[in-house]
């Protein structure tokens, strides 16, 4: 196990020399284990050895394979391994140390998702982390500034800090989860504009638009999140060149190895997610649309743009038909307009506002004997005028 731990963090030598196309001649280089089937024979010893306390071994074994799987690229293998454990169901009751090495193991098999160009799973992922705020202290890369930690406390969690070589960038976490956020979330805020009450796929991606929005003045953007908010600004109007060279230019991309090829996946995503957010956004004024020229002003083949818009159709997100002879898309003006909507929001509201206060008119002029609570006080009332008259009182009235 302390082998596999040593092991685990480390990506292969070969692999490493060959996406980065250096050819050397040495002869350790040459005659290096591979480490994926070296990490594939220990774990294997380990899931079937049988201890006293074989339970937390198996399960950091199980960690670090998957933490190696996912940074040598092997996302099927990690993904399947995670799920056939049920980690993520008992996690909760192991110890610190164990749940932070499956927080590591978590965000590496993110990371490895969206190199893949699984968007959703790579968000899905690291939501978690990133959502917290505190995504250092659940990868123990560092503590957070807080009154309420003891001294004792304090050395005992700087303890369990991983050392620097080990560590994961927090930078390129955080791009690859804002980046996921913004070409799941801008499509579906397109989609879905003028509902008010709408689901929020990230709030972490919706406090950074937010955040920039409220600015008075908006320069070019120089951070990695102004890099997304205004390339999240220009896929919802549907430049996707704009979109493509500002997330393109974030120098954190540079980490990592296969770069060229996590560039050429987000030109792709941008240019499909655009295609969806310019339809969504400016289908209404179309009768139709010539996928010919979809497909010359996003620059993707005519089959892509086919089976782009046949998603959209099938999931009844675009109300619309193909025309295959003339390769056309005929819109169906079924969705009410941008004023429609605004007025049925606005007729929705004025009818809820009469019925409140026809309740309330209703409780004000209501008779006591209609009213539950006061019948009872009411008769009483007039049994004791009745009885003041028969002895020759004074009555109420």
């Amino acid at each position: 196990m302390t082998r596999i731990e040593h092991l685990y963090y480390k990506i292969d030598r070969q692999l490493q020399k060959e996406n980065l196309m250096e050819v050397t001649q040495s002869n350790e280089a040459l005659v290096a284990e591979n480490s994926s089937e070296l990490m594939s024979k220990l774990c294997s010893f380990i899931y079937n050895y049988s201890g006293a306390d074989h339970g937390r071994i198996r399960t950091r074994a199980i960690l670090c394979h998957i933490y190696h799987h996912a940074l040598h690229d092997n996302w099927f293998e990690a993904r399947d391994l995670m799920l056939m454990s049920h980690l993520q169901e008992t996690i909760q009751f192991s110890d610190v140390d164990t749940q932070i090495l499956y927080n590591r193991a978590l965000a590496q098999l993110g990371m490895c998702a969206f190199r893949h160009g699984m968007v959703k799973d790579a968000h899905d992922a690291l939501l978690d982390i990133q959502s917290s705020g505190r995504s250092k202290e659940l990868l123990a890369q560092g503590l957070m500034a807080s009154k309420d930690r003891t001294p004792e406390q304090e050395k005992i969690e700087r303890r369990r800090l991983v050392p620097f070589h080990m560590h994961i960038n927090l930078e390129l976490m955080e791009c690859v989860y804002l980046t996921s956020a913004m070409v799941l979330e801008v499509p579906y805020i397109a989609l879905n504009e003028i509902e008010g009450r709408r689901r929020l796929v990230s709030k972490s991606f919706h406090h950074q638009l937010k955040v920039i929005e409220r600015q008075p003045l908006v320069g070019p953007p120089e951070t990695m999140r102004e890099h997304v908010v205004a390339a999240s600004n220009a896929m919802r109007e549907g430049d996707w060149k704009k979109c493509k060279d500002y997330i393109i230019s974030i120098k954190v991309w540079e980490l990592f190895i296969n770069k060229d090829q996590v560039k050429k996946m987000l030109k792709r995503k941008i240019q499909e997610e655009t295609l969806r957010t310019y339809i969504f956004t400016y289908g209404e004024v179309y009768d139709t649309l010539s996928l010919q020229r979809l497909s010359e002003m996003f620059e993707l083949p005519v089959e892509t743009v086919h089976s782009v818009i046949s998603k959209m159709i099938i999931k009844e997100e675009l109300m619309a038909s193909l025309d295959e002879p003339s390769q056309s898309l005929a819109i169906h003006h079924a969705r009410p307009s941008n004023l429609q909507c605004l007025a049925l929001q606005l007729s929705e509201k004025i009818s809820n506002l009469a019925e409140l206060n026809e309740d309330l008119m209703k409780l004000k002029h209501a008779t006591p004997w209609n009213t539950p609570g006061l019948a009872g006080i009411h008769r009483g009332g007039q049994r004791s005028d009745a009885s003041r008259r028969r002895l020759g009182g004074p009555s109420a009235h």
